[in-house]
């Protein structure tokens, strides 16, 4: 919470251009983590297609399983977050941005600063669970 705002007061057009610069900055850098993602798990189906790999008998074939496993969980991850951050951008140009979902009180400015993409308010979130 910043000195000159209560808490459950609407953000100002400042925190709002700056959050907006930083929701564009993450879903940059999230985008950039898709496309590494991708690239991996293009190089590993790849690479274990060059080999005649039996996974359930090979004894390198359960690590490469794991490994295709493991960047697809992480790309999916990926590709959840960068929805999440569409869909930020999308509620700060609807002017519904900071407000949360369960309860309709303004989401901490603290709170967006750490996690732009919040949908809740600390309160929500810790009851939500």
């Amino acid at each position: 919470m910043t000195a000159d705002r209560p808490q459950d007061a609407a953000l100002s057009p400042a925190e709002l251009e700056t959050l907006r610069e930083l929701l564009g900055s993450e879903r940059e850098q999230t985008m950039a983590r898709v496309a590494s993602l991708s690239r991996d798990r293009d190089d590993i189906v790849e690479s274990s297609s060059l080999v005649a790999t039996d996974d359930e008998h090979d004894p390198e074939g359960s690590s490469t399983a794991f490994e295709r496993a493991h960047v697809q969980a992480l790309l999916d991850q990926a590709h959840r977050h960068l929805a999440d951050l569409d869909t930020a951008l999308e509620r700060l140009s609807e002017g519904t941005y900071g407000v949360c979902e369960r309860c309709g009180r303004p989401i901490a400015v603290e709170r967006l600063r750490v996690r732009p993409a919040a949908r809740t308010c600390i309160t929500c979130a810790v009851v939500g669970r």
